[in-house]
Formats: structure tokens, sequence, C-alpha cells
């Protein structure tokens, strides 16, 4: 699994198609978090932000193969470890993104009586929430199971609004603790959200890679 991560991972480089999802996130970022404003609220919108992005990074990385290499590839390791290590390509590079936003907030927003450690753990597991959502988000709207391009955008923009919204959404959920924990004084630990997001994210995975087995 570790050789096909790398492979997927080089793939994913070299077609820069990651550069969309980034500049966005990147661009999300720099426009709602600003010097002097309260840590938690601003890492509750950087996390926030991860959903879209994670996403569309996971589409990205199940559709950047032409068919011939991605054949070729689940002939040789198997269409489960093929389609597997995509996802977990797409959803670390949406961590990795998540976790530079968490860094660059930490250096610039006010803490207001906040640990620093506490702020840093609230914001990773908000990240890691709402990256997990987001690419359970496109993994359930990207091929195997949604294959035209058109429905595919229209179900991750679609999903990735209800992960936001929608108060039983390990997302949500992240996001509302980091939020309130500002209001508070406290960085309240999104734990439940992370382990519910984990959880969404490996039944995604577990069903598009069944999926995927079917037809090869």
């Amino acid at each position: 699994m570790t050789a096909l991560i790398r492979y997927q991972g080089a793939l994913l480089l070299r077609s820069q198609r990651w550069l969309g999802p980034v500049l966005l996130y990147a661009a999300f970022v720099a426009v709602g978090v600003r010097p002097g404003e309260p840590v938690l609220d601003s890492l509750g919108w950087a996390a926030a932000g991860l959903v879209p992005v994670a996403a569309w990074l996971v589409r990205v990385c199940v559709t950047h193969e032409p068919d011939a290499a991605r054949d070729c590839a689940a002939a040789a390791a198997g269409p489960v470890r093929v389609h597997a290590a995509a996802l977990l390509t797409a959803a670390g590079a949406a961590v990795l993104a998540g976790a530079a936003a968490v860094a660059a907030v930490l250096l610039i927003g006010a803490r207001r009586g906040v640990p620093g450690a506490e702020a840093a753990a609230a914001g990773g597991l908000a990240v890691l929430a709402c990256a997990l959502t987001g690419a359970a988000v496109g993994a359930l709207g990207s091929r195997p199971l949604v294959r035209p391009t058109g429905f595919a955008v229209l179900a991750g923009a679609i999903g990735s609004l209800a992960a936001l919204v929608v108060g039983a959404s390990p997302a949500h959920s992240a996001v509302t603790a980091l939020v309130a924990g500002s209001r508070a004084g406290v960085a309240d630990l999104p734990l439940a959200a992370a382990a519910g997001s984990l959880a969404l994210a490996a039944g995604a995975a577990a069903l598009t890679c069944r999926f995927a087995a079917r037809r090869g």
C-alpha cells in the first residue's frame, strides 16, 4: 500500500491538478483569517474550508490516471488497493493543507487566554474532522459511484454544503465546537467529531472500494 500511495502522490504532484483546490483553500483562508482575530474562530474558518477542498482532491485523485494505466495498476495490485490508495492520498493532501493553515492561524491569531497547545490540538482535530468528512463526500460523489463530470461536481458541491450545515455532520460539529469555545474562552477538543469523521470516511471508502472491485 505504501508503494501505491507514493505512486498516487507522484501522479498528483506531476499532474498539477492539485493547484486548483490548494489555491482555492489558500484564498479562502487569506480572506477569512485576519491578524489579531480570536484564534479559535479563525481555526474554525480554516477547518470549514477543507470540506470542499478535500472533496475536490478526491475527485482529482480517482480520475487523474488514464483508464489504461489504472487498469494496469489494478491488475498488478488489485482494484480495491488502487482505489484505497487514491482516497488516502487525497485525504492526506487535504490534512497537510489544513495543518499549514493551522500553523499560520496560530502565528497570527489572538489567543485571548487560550493556551497555544490546546488551540493547536483543537484546530488539528477540527482539520482532521473536516478533511475526512470532505474526503467521504468526494468518495461518494466520484467514480466508481458517479462517473459523469457534471454530476460529480454537483454531488461534491451539494455534499460539501450539507456537511457544513447539517447538525449531525462531524465537520459541522467540529467547527461549531471551535466557535463555541471561542465565545467561552475555552478550547473544547472536538474528539467526537474527529472519531465520527473517521468512521464516515472509512464507511465511504469501504463502499466505493467494493464498487471498484466489482467494476474491475
